[in-house]
């Protein structure tokens, strides 16, 4: 069964094929200037690949043997003990191309040692200042510091096989005992249902799909370590268990949610012809607002249309979401559509709205290399960037299908009988068949039409986002359609060479633009990972010193080298301010107004270092920033994103030495970074302009905005330790502190 749910930043691919970049962005940049050299400068993983050297030390207190590039010279050389008379001469050839070994003295790995528990990745000029200190050339101080980092890493990966080994061991455990559970129910002779199985079957019921959740969380472990793929069991398995845990698992889901393919098969056609009806029809289907321009779906006359039953009748307290958007983004088609079948790609894709996937299990492989008609079922949860609001949790069915040489469906439908046998708290959401219509509109462009129809329980909304919610924007078909422009153009420009130089300054190669962009992309992903209200969270609310709520919690990260070693506290709170939104996020990410907001700036002055763009918006924008302040250098980088529903502004301080071997091109996979910042989105109360003027600007009037604010600490950089109550007290300060400056700046204090 294959389940993806890891907690970590996917991995950023290479999304879009060259060619078609340039062509996208030859409409974007009317002067752009000619296209960039292709050629990236080398970074410094590939370097050491290239050099093939790898060292270990085996005891820190022992002298340690070190290799130069010349030991692995010839076709590898081993300590090879032949019993072979006749191959005498070949032993005597492998002895002239044996290399002595130098070995490190103690007091060369003392000094090493104490310099790698202050830095384990020293620069060059630290490198060749150990190496005249000890004798020793740089080469060899270098390849003992990335021994030393892959002994460590080594013995950490151990350590999470042992836990995961223990993981799986209890989960088959509880599978035994539950098959057990499953047999004593029926007649070993006839196989007959027994008297008791009726009454037992809700226990059974439960059993399984807490086994199911086992499952999930199991598969949660093995992505976080990097080694498994989907579907893959761990080393320490057994041949008969692989066999197990490989094969489909459709005939085991059949005993949970009375999966038939056939059925699930019918269901897929029967929305796939909806959706196609719900993408193209006009009115009466669909009836345009006057006041807000949005497209309003007719019930009515939907139910009569697709001769459904109305659920709303019969289910008082449910409530329908229905919402279509059309845009055009820049995407390739085939590129577009593996997003969909790819749950990684899925979750990267929309990762504000996303805070879980998982691939249960594939029905269908689909045809060909584009696997035209692959149909899986689904799990997703789905958050706004803030804790106030309940995350929706569904499971769905996903297909798709190629309607034409240029055109695909991505169909989501819920299927009635899963929902009929999980938790009643699993089914407060599904959805009726929605998805997209993605059609090629050439040079690298796609039209896009999203439908998204959602049938909810009702349940207790916070004041503040009730109207955002209960309009349908905060998971409707804008929502996911602004996000999808966003992040398909931020994939553009990572792969376009014709970026202008105005729109790329700070950086003199591609390789150290792409290593800005993809650091970049890993802290936002990180933020909106520990803003939500998400079960990976445990948010405890108290008061901050200005009255608002603010949730706190805590966790423990052992062996993530992105983020510092420790007990990480998060804080955050979420306010309305009569500001619109646009005005809002202009102030955040403005450097010039740091200072104005920023308490630990303390005033200092702040100057940019690098600016690069990621889209068409000039709010899509990545920078670096210098804060001087008192003698004290920081620097900052930020991530600026605004779309037609959300805004964000991530920030975090950086290593400033490791921030520049970034910028050269080097990989930014284990520069720490602990992201806070803000999300901006409109209040959701679209109401008509209280005055009319002939002037264009001030013919309507815009709203204010729901403003989430979130700080990330390193309370204690010891794992043993618990959460005080000083770390919670320093948080709170820092964010009524902020949202105090915030409104003394904007002048809404009284509000």
């Amino acid at each position: 069964m294959a389940v993806n749910m890891s907690n970590k930043p996917p991995h950023t691919k290479d999304f879009f094929p060259s060619p078609a970049l340039s062509l996208s962005l030859a409409g974007i940049f009317r002067h752009a200037e000619a296209a960039a050299e292709t050629s990236a400068m080398e970074v410094v993983g590939d370097e050491l690949r290239r050099e093939g050297t790898v060292e270990f030390s085996s005891d820190n207190s022992a002298p340690v043997r070190s290799r130069s590039e010349e030991d692995f010279d010839g076709e590898g050389v081993h300590e090879i003990e032949d019993n072979d008379k006749d191959d005498k001469d070949d032993d005597k050839r492998r002895k002239k191309k044996r290399k002595k070994f130098n070995r490190h003295t103690p007091e060369q790995i003392r000094e090493m040692e104490a310099l790698f528990k202050e830095s384990p990745h020293p620069d060059e000029n630290q490198r060749q200042q150990l190496s005249k200190q000890l004798g020793l050339s740089s080469r060899q101080v270098k390849f003992w510091f990335q021994n030393r980092r892959t002994q460590i890493k080594t013995i950490q990966e151990r350590h999470e096989n042992s836990l995961l080994k223990t993981e799986l061991e209890s989960l088959r455990a509880e599978n035994k005992s539950m098959r057990e559970t499953i047999n004593n129910s029926s007649c070993p002779n006839c196989s007959t249902v027994t008297a008791n199985l009726h009454g037992s079957m809700s226990t059974e019921k439960h059993l399984l799909i807490e086994n199911a959740k086992l499952k999930i969380e199991v598969e949660k472990l093995r992505t976080a370590l990097g080694k498994y793929s989907p579907r893959t069991t761990s080393p320490s398995s057994s041949a008969g268990h692989d066999e197990e845990e490989n094969r489909s698992s459709l005939d085991f889901y059949n005993g949970i949610f009375g999966l038939e393919k056939s059925r699930i098969m019918d269901t897929v056609n029967r929305a796939t012809e909806e959706l196609i009806k719900m993408a193209n029809m006009g009115e009466p289907l669909w009836l345009r607002s006057v006041e807000t321009s949005r497209e309003i779906l007719n019930y009515d006359e939907y139910v009569k249309e697709f001769e459904v039953e109305n659920s709303c009748s019969e289910r008082p307290n449910t409530f329908i979401e229905a919402s279509r958007e059309s845009e055009v983004v820049f995407a390739d088609l085939s590129r577009l559509v593996q997003c969909f079948l790819d749950v990684n790609q899925w979750k990267e894709m929309f990762p504000c709205l996303i805070s879980k996937a998982a691939t249960v299990d594939v029905i269908c492989n689909g045809e060909g290399s584009n696997r035209n008609g692959a149909v899986q079922l689904m799990f997703a949860e789905l958050q706004m960037l803030t804790p106030m609001v309940p995350t929706r949790e569904v499971y769905f069915v996903r297909c798709c299908k190629q309607l034409s040489a240029e055109k695909w469906a991505i169909i989501d439908v819920s299927i009635d009988k899963v929902e009929d046998n999980i938790d009643a708290f699993l089914v407060k959401c599904r959805k009726r068949p929605s998805g997209c219509i993605i059609e090629d509109k050439s040079n690298g462009h796609c039209k896009v039409i999203w439908v998204e129809h959602i049938e909810c329980q009702k349940s207790s909304i916070h004041a503040l986002y009730r109207a955002i919610v209960n309009s349908g924007l905060a998971f409707g078909a804008r929502h996911w359609m602004a996000t999808l422009q966003v992040q398909c153009e931020r994939l553009v420009f990572y792969m376009a060479t014709n970026v202008p130089m105005k729109d790329s300054t700070g950086v003199a190669t591609m390789a150290g633009r792409k290593s800005i962009l993809k650091l970049a992309q890993r802290m936002t992903w990180s933020f909106c990972h520990a803003v939500g209200a998400s079960s990976f969270h445990t948010w405890t609310k108290v008061t901050s010193k200005t009255g608002e709520d603010i949730r706190i919690s805590s966790r423990k990260n052992l062996n993530d080298p992105g983020e510092p070693l420790g007990v990480i506290l998060s804080a955050v709170t979420s306010v309305w301010l009569p500001v619109s939104p646009n005005v809002l996020f202009d102030f955040l990410r403005d450097e010039a107004h740091r200072s104005k907001w920023d308490s630990k700036s303390s005033g200092g002055s702040v100057k940019s270092i690098a600016n690069l763009a990621k889209g068409k918006d000039r709010g899509n924008v990545v920078n670096i920033q210098k804060i001087q302040s008192k003698g004290n250098s920081v620097w900052i980088l930020q991530d600026s994103c605004t779309s037609a529903y959300e805004s964000m502004v991530v920030y975090t301080p950086v290593d400033i030495a490791g921030i520049k071997s970034v910028l050269t091109g080097c990989d930014s996979s284990n520069l720490t970074v602990l992201p806070s910042g803000f999300s901006i989105v409109p209040d959701g109360i679209e109401a008509r302009p209280f005055v009319i003027t002939s002037r264009q600007e001030e013919k309507y009037t815009e709203g204010g905005s729901l403003l989430t604010m979130a700080f990330q600490i390193l309370a204690n950089p010891s794992t043993t330790t618990k959460l005080i109550v000083e770390s919670v007290e320093s948080a709170n300060n820092l964010i009524s502190c902020t949202l105090k400056n915030i409104r003394t700046s904007l002048q809404c204090e009284d509000d």
